[in-house]
């Protein structure tokens, strides 16, 4: 089978590997799909230095937004079953400590933690072993590539909404409208909340509109502070979340939220520095880091996606096949698409 290597400085290789056989307590997943994600980019794909620690990047197959359909188990699998259609959690850790115990493998610090993509061979191959562990149902009623983008994108702009305690009282500023701003705008919009964003590229303020938000401010507009406060009666936002990791959107969800108001940093990499008296302290704001969602989360994003009939593989503008897979990834590269994926007919 055919499988995509990262060796780092913007370069690509297609592999072929033999069929892994699942282990105990493991599956054997036939790709359906597999999306690209930021952070791929950002610690992988561009470095000639491929990460520390949890983002240390070794060597194997990439791609940690899997999803597909169950081809065999192995011994000692007990919830799942041949021909079932699932979610990869993307991190597999040790299973015993707190964090793991309470769904956020994303935060395991044991030895024995892996995320597909990075340590372990992730979904840009033709067929991946999972942990059954690390498994999420994927309903009939949601595509292969719904299932792809809460793997990892839209699973982590949910975390992000429930840390802001996102409802229909909200009005909501959500700076970079990349593929997990964009999820965001979906999920505050099905939430009930009134969205308005920030985008620099112009590809991806049209993609908003296309998806219907129409309130879309650019950098390239002049005074953004005065232009957001005009849209909410010069109160500021209730909520504000920052997914683009750039100092100046970081800055202005902190200028723009209202007294009280919650801001949420999810967005990658940068810095960020700011006066805390002025804009967080006085204004009593509550400031959020929010990573990926937990296991739990994931789940219960599954069962809300199919109840507000939102379908996230809108977000996907490009699709490719892995025999394309340079030019998938020189084209997200670009900063100037929605979602980037892999699909299996």
């Amino acid at each position: 089978m055919t499988g995509v290597v990262l060796p780092g400085n913007r370069q690509l290789e297609l592999r072929e590997f033999s069929v892994p056989e699942p282990g105990y307590g493991q599956v054997l997943v036939r790709m359906k799909a597999s999306s690209l994600c930021g952070s791929d980019l950002r610690a992988i794909y561009r470095p000639t230095n491929q990460g520390t620690g949890p983002e240390a990047y070794q060597g194997v197959v990439a791609g940690h937004e899997p999803c597909g359909i169950i081809e065999r188990v192995g011994p000692g699998v007990r919830r799942f079953k041949a021909g079932d259609r699932v979610i990869v959690y993307h991190i597999a850790g040790c299973g015993l400590c707190s964090e793991c115990r309470s769904g956020w493998m994303i935060s395991c610090s044991q030895p024995g933690r892996g995320a597909y993509g990075w340590q372990r061979p992730g979904g840009h191959e033709d067929f991946m072993v999972a942990d059954e562990a690390t498994l999420v149902t994927l309903p009939d009623e949601l595509s292969y590539l719904d299932g792809a983008m809460v793997a990892c994108g839209i699973g982590t702009a949910y975390a992000a909404c429930l840390r802001a305690g996102v409802s229909g009282r909200d009005r909501v500023l959500i700076t970079g409208l990349g593929p997990v701003g964009l999820g965001a705008a979906l999920l505050c919009r099905a939430m009930g909340a009134e969205v308005v964003g920030v985008e620099f590229i112009a590809e991806r303020r049209q993609l908003a509109q296309q998806l219907g938000f129409a309130s879309i401010v650019s950098p390239e507009d002049g005074d953004m502070l005065t232009a957001l406060l005009q849209q909410t009666g010069g109160h500021g936002f209730e909520v504000a979340i920052d997914c683009s990791g750039n100092a100046n959107a970081r800055h202005l969800c902190l200028e723009a939220a209202r007294e009280w108001g919650r801001v949420v940093f999810v967005g990658e990499g940068g810095t960020v520095s700011f006066e805390p008296s002025p804009l967080l302290i006085h204004k009593q704001l509550t400031l959020y880091g929010s990573w990926v969602c937990s296991l739990p989360q994931m789940e219960e994003l599954t069962e809300r996606l199919v109840r507000w009939q939102l379908h996230p593989d809108v977000l996907v503008t490009h699709r490719f096949t892995l025999a394309q897979a340079k030019e998938a990834y020189e084209l997200f590269d670009t900063g100037r698409t929605g979602k980037v994926a892999f699909v299996w007919e």
